[in-house]
């Protein structure tokens, strides 16, 4: 199996609170991000989001220039369903990172 769809499979069958990493928010990322002095208009892009909700609170707070990667179509579609409307305010992109 591929590692897209080792992830795929994963964000598939298992609800995002089901999940070992999974936190409701992202306190420490978001405390760095804006300790870091990135304004709402600074280019952010979260590698490997999954399904994590640190966009849902970057949006919230303004921020307007968000990138979203992730290796699995899974976790980006369940992502987009959660944000709704707003959803077409991020650059989504399907792909993985390799490095060598």
């Amino acid at each position: 199996m591929d590692a897209e769809s080792h992830w795929d499979t994963i964000y598939r069958k298992k609800a995002p609170n089901r999940l070992s990493w999974y936190r409701p928010h992202l306190e420490a990322s978001l405390s760095l991000i804006e300790e870091s002095g990135a304004g709402p208009s600074a280019s952010i892009i979260d590698v490997g989001a999954g399904e994590s909700t640190l966009v849902d609170d970057l949006l919230a707070r303004g921020y307007s220039n968000l990138t979203i990667l992730d290796i699995s179509q899974e976790a980006i579609a369940t992502t987009k369903k959660r944000l709704s409307n707003v959803a077409n305010c991020v650059q989504w992109l399907v792909a993985d990172i390799h490095v060598s």
